[in-house]
C-alpha cells in the first residue's frame, strides 16, 4: 500500500511512491494553469478537516495563484480524514458536488487499501476538470512546487 511507520515525516509514502504522486501532479499541471498540492499529516491537530485543509491552504499561500485556481488536497493518516480545498477560482466553476465527487473517489480506493492510487486517481479526476475550466497556454508558468508537503 506505500505507507510505512509514522515516526518521521518522510515515511508516509515510499520514495518511489512519493515520486509517483508527484510525476502525477506535473502531468495534471501541464494541461492547465491551475495549481495542485498535497499536503500530508499523521493527525489533524485540532479541528474539522475541511477548516484545516483551509488553514494550511493559506499557510501555503496557494490563495496567491494569479487565477485563483489552486487546489489542495488533505490527508491526516492516523485519523483517517481527508479534505480537499480549493480556491474560489476553481471552486466557483465547478461547485460543491464536484468537490464531494473528488473526495469519495479517494476514500473508495482507500478503503480498498489502495492510498496511493486513490490520490492519483483524485490528482487525475481534479487535473482534468482544472484543464477544461482552465487550459494551458504559453503564459502559464507553475506558481506552487509539486512536491508533497509533509506536516508532524
Amino acid at each position: 500500500m506505500g505507507i510505512f511507520p509514522l515516526f518521521k515525516k518522510k515515511h508516509f509514502f515510499s520514495a518511489h511512491h512519493a515520486k509517483q504522486i508527484e510525476e502525477a501532479i506535473r502531468m495534471a499541471e501541464t494541461k492547465t494553469s491551475g495549481q495542485i498540492r498535497l499536503y500530508v499529516e499523521s493527525k489533524n491537530p485540532y479541528m474539522d478537516p475541511l477548516e484545516r485543509a483551509k488553514e494550511l491552504f493559506l499557510q501555503l499561500n496557494m490563495h496567491q495563484t494569479r487565477h485563483r485556481n489552486a487546489v489542495l488536497m488533505y490527508i491526516a493518516i492516523q485519523h483517517h480524514e481527508l479534505a480537499i480545498f480549493a480556491d474560489e477560482g476553481i471552486y466557483k466553476e465547478v461547485g460543491k458536488e464536484f468537490w464531494d465527487h473528488a473526495v469519495q473517489i479517494m476514500i473508495s480506493h482507500f478503503k480498498g487499501g489502495n492510498l496511493v492510487k486513490g490520490i492519483e486517481h483524485c490528482i487525475q479526476h481534479i487535473g482534468d476538470t482544472l484543464k477544461e475550466k482552465f487550459p494551458h497556454n504559453n503564459n502559464d508558468t507553475n506558481e506552487l512546487s509539486s512536491d508533497i508537503v509533509f506536516g508532524d
